[in-house]
């Protein structure tokens, strides 16, 4: 039996300057430093346990670069309708955005954004770039109108411009 609700993954918004790979690299590099530090016997070992220390450390950020960029413990970033509310999710460490159905006065379907403008006046832009794929774009945007049919919200549907 069908849920009454209807998740689209999103990409993780892409927006740190160094990419995850890049990111595994650094991680990566601190561990093999950690490890070879602890395995010589260069230096003070009255300071050993500072490699102790910083291999937690580097575990933790390797941790948090994985969770935070890779769908470990399921989706992290995604839109969802749910009955009277569009949710969206931006990433793991990010709060959620829920937009009631009796608080949006209007919706704006632009080729690559979403814009929900609240009755309080305040607008809000959800970024379709993250969606992925053709299908879950089209599917996307039927189920922006059928909420909006359902909950009677006026709906202005920009389609792009044909390439001359």
């Amino acid at each position: 039996m069908p849920t009454g609700t209807t998740r689209i993954r999103l990409r993780p918004a892409n927006n740190s300057r160094v990419p995850f790979w890049g990111q595994l690299a650094i991680g990566g590099f601190w561990l093999a430093y950690v490890l070879f530090g602890m395995w010589s016997n260069v230096g003070a070992q009255d300071y050993h346990f500072l490699h102790w220390v910083f291999l937690v450390f580097t575990l933790v950020y390797i941790g948090y670069v994985l969770v935070n960029n890779a769908p470990i413990f399921g989706t992290q970033s995604y839109l969802e309708f749910t009955p009277g509310y569009i949710v969206h999710k931006n990433g793991l460490f990010r709060p959620k955005q829920v937009f009631a159905a009796e608080n949006i006065a209007s919706l704006e379907l632009k080729p690559m954004a979403l814009r929900v403008r609240q009755k309080d006046g305040e607008i809000y832009a959800l970024n379709l770039r993250e969606v992925k794929g053709k299908m879950r774009k089209q599917s996307f945007r039927e189920q922006v109108r059928e909420f909006a049919a359902k909950y009677n919200l006026p709906l202005q549907e920009i389609s792009p411009s044909p390439a001359v």
